[in-house]
């Protein structure tokens, strides 16, 4: 361990609660690790023992419902205590009694409901809500006010929920939440209740339910019994459905700063045992799930600030998975408890490969949110994009090779890097043949912005893995049906995909975006990007960052209308920064040709023109695959991986290597 990094595994205590070091393995929706009576499944249990085993000092297990009758739940989606509390105290026994082998707390985070921003509305109910607000995924839809008595019901819900979870041996609870928007925080923001009972009305009475939760706990659980409240201090809402960036002057709907400092003292005063505190709301949605457009450390400002006001520990989550930036805040009193989520999910073993100052062999989160937040939505299971074992700890666990073969792995991008590198952890002979003179494909262009240093952590990653491992690698090999290298039992065929180009005939010079992300050729701006897909608008972001003018011209009705982050929160932050950086967009619109002074673009009907200094093809990439029917005319046992197979992300480029090669 670096020494600077040991305050980080120094003891620290929520309540009567003793951690043996400061990282928290922050809530995640559980999704897919419980079964139709909402009891954890094996899946569920193997995914935080997996983490406990990484030395983690706290596990908050993710949100479990604390009820099912004001707000209806479907089967099977997250766990639930109350539901079947017998099957549930059985398998949820099993999961504490396994962590705290490892010396790890756990906590089981519980939730007072969703509200105006539940994900599911089960068919012929309404989304609730503490007043008729507007529903946060389809605004003309009206939420139900739920009565005083649903309220209540609510109330003596987490305080059974707890009960059971202490019962299981959890180590304390979290609420589910002061925070992001969800139902708690509705009764908390006044522009969200206009009620007039004993829950509406004056900041007291607005937050009397989350009051009256830790009451409830307390009284059922005992007063040593821990309790952490998930919390926001500001909310960044500019209107329902409409969020704020950092660095932008708006007026807050939401909760501001000084009420969040305000209420967080009343939640101390009521007896919650630590704040777990960030900022953001649905509305802002990525200032929760912070993608990588986010700075590193992006809530520390805010928590530096709430623990002046609080004497409990606070907890601080938020793209901290830089170890250094993690240990000065702690040092410097700007948090007590460093929190990860997404990066444990890359890397269940991060906080003991810390620990023995193995740094380099992290595997990075790259925040991209396709397999966690993405797949979580739009899918209901959690995952993660490098790491496709993630929530599938046993099932895709990888095992010696029966029969070793001598593999080869066609192209040494991201697909070919790890299929490689499952094939030597198995005890396979892989070599790798690659084109160009280093590893990493596409992921070199598509990390080129200052904002992706992760995906070029990933690059370095996988270099120290085929390294470590010895595998060969073959540069310069731009192989051929003629020059296919022989004597292999197998071949992966990772050959990755090329840009799409097309004329646009003679005037300013054309580039496609790998071109300009790379630095291969001399341009000037203006700059018109032609295609609003994902690496069309990060390519511009990156240009107008640098003070550049852009354009960005694309054909369907709105930029990154297809084949655009699965993740909402990616998706909204990258169309709020391109209009707040004032990147002129022309959707509904086809790039024609070029002149001398710029692009004639066509729309309905008309042409237009739009100067340019340079104009950038972002157009899509078309799979090379020439080589897998080569081979599978040779009648070699051949695979086709990644963009190879069909264009896609990293996400689906790895997925594809490690299916491949954990089964060969």
């Amino acid at each position: 361990m670096k020494q600077d990094l040991q305050i980080l595994f120094t003891p620290a205590q929520i309540g009567a609660c003793m951690l043996k070091n400061r990282f928290v393995m922050a809530p995640m929706g559980p999704a897919g690790l419980a079964d139709a009576q909402g009891a954890f499944t094996q899946t569920g249990i193997d995914f935080y023992v997996e983490r406990a085993k990484g030395g983690v000092g706290l596990i908050i297990a993710g949100m479990c419902y604390s009820e099912n009758t004001v707000e209806r739940h479907g089967p099977g989606t997250m766990p639930c205590p109350t539901l079947n509390p017998v099957l549930f105290k059985r398998t949820a026994k099993q999961l504490t009694e396994r962590v705290h082998v490892y010396d790890a707390k756990i906590f089981l985070q519980i939730s007072a409901g969703f509200g105006r921003v539940t994900n599911r509305i089960p068919p012929g109910d309404l989304p609730i809500g503490p007043s008729p607000i507007p529903y946060r995924w389809d605004p003309a839809i009206t939420c139900r006010a739920i009565s005083t008595e649903e309220v209540q019901e609510i109330v003596r819900a987490m305080g059974r929920a707890a009960a059971i979870a202490k019962e299981c041996g959890f180590d304390g609870v979290e609420i589910h939440a002061m925070h992001e928007g969800y139902l708690l925080d509705q009764f908390a923001m006044e522009c969200c209740n206009w009620r007039t009972d004993q829950y509406g009305g004056s900041l007291e009475n607005r937050i009397r339910m989350a009051v009256e939760i830790v009451q409830e706990i307390k009284a059922a659980c005992g007063s040593q019994f821990p309790v952490v409240m998930r919390y926001s201090t500001k909310s960044f809402m500019k209107d329902f459905g409409r969020g704020a960036l950092p660095g932008e002057d708006f007026r807050e709907m939401g909760r501001d700063m000084a009420e969040g400092l305000q209420i967080a003292g009343l939640l101390e005063q009521a007896g919650y045992d630590a704040l777990d505190a960030d900022v953001g709301c649905y509305d802002s949605w990525y200032w929760n799930h912070p993608p990588m457009y986010f700075e590193k450390g992006m809530y520390l400002t805010y928590n530096e600030e709430l623990k002046r006001h609080v004497s409990i520990p606070v907890l601080t989550a938020g793209r901290m998975d830089d170890p250094e930036q993690a240990a000065a805040a702690v040092a410097e009193g700007r948090t007590d408890l460093v929190s990860m989520a997404r990066p444990l999910l890359a890397d269940p073993a991060l906080i003991r490969k810390l620990y023995r100052g193995r740094r380099e062999d992290v595997r990075p989160c790259i925040s991209c949110q396709e397999g966690c937040m993405g797949r979580l939505k739009k899918y209901l299971h959690i995952s993660c994009a490098v790491n496709p074992a993630a929530a599938r700890e046993r099932e895709m666990a990888l095992t010696p090779a029966v029969t070793p073969k001598r593999v080869a792995v066609l192209g040494g991008g991201v697909a070919g890097c790890e299929a490689a590198r499952v094939l030597a952890l198995r005890g396979h002979r892989p070599e790798i043949f690659e084109r160009t003179q280093r590893l990493g494909g596409n992921l070199h262009p598509a990390s080129a912005p200052d904002f992706k240093e992760d995906e070029r952590k990933l690059i370095a990653w996988y270099e120290k893995q085929i390294s470590d491992r010895k595998v060969p690698v073959h540069f310069g090999t731009d192989l051929t049906a003629e020059t296919l290298p022989q004597g292999f039992d197998a071949y992966l065929v990772a050959t990755g995909s090329r840009p799409v180009t097309f004329p646009l005939g003679d005037g300013v010079p054309v580039f496609t975006a790998a071109q300009i992300l790379q630095n291969e050729v001399t341009s000037q701006g203006p700059y018109v990007v032609v295609g609003g897909g994902l690496v069309g608008c990060e390519t511009a972001l990156m240009l107008a960052l640098r003070g550049e003018q852009v354009s960005i011209v694309e054909g369907l009705p709105a930029i990154l209308g297809q084949n655009g982050p699965l993740c909402y929160a990616n998706t909204q932050m990258l169309q709020d920064l391109i209009a707040f950086h004032h990147i002129s967009v022309h959707t509904g619109s086809l790039a024609d040709h070029v002149d001398g002074q710029g692009l004639v673009i066509a729309s309905g009907g008309e042409k237009h023109h739009i100067p340019a200094g340079t104009v950038i093809l972002s157009v899509g990439y078309r799979s090379e695959s020439a080589l897998y029917g080569a081979l599978q005319a040779a009648g070699e046992e051949t695979y086709l991986l990644g963009d190879a197979r069909r264009v896609s992300n990293i996400m689906y480029a790895i997925w594809d290597a490690y299916e491949v090669a954990r089964s060969l």
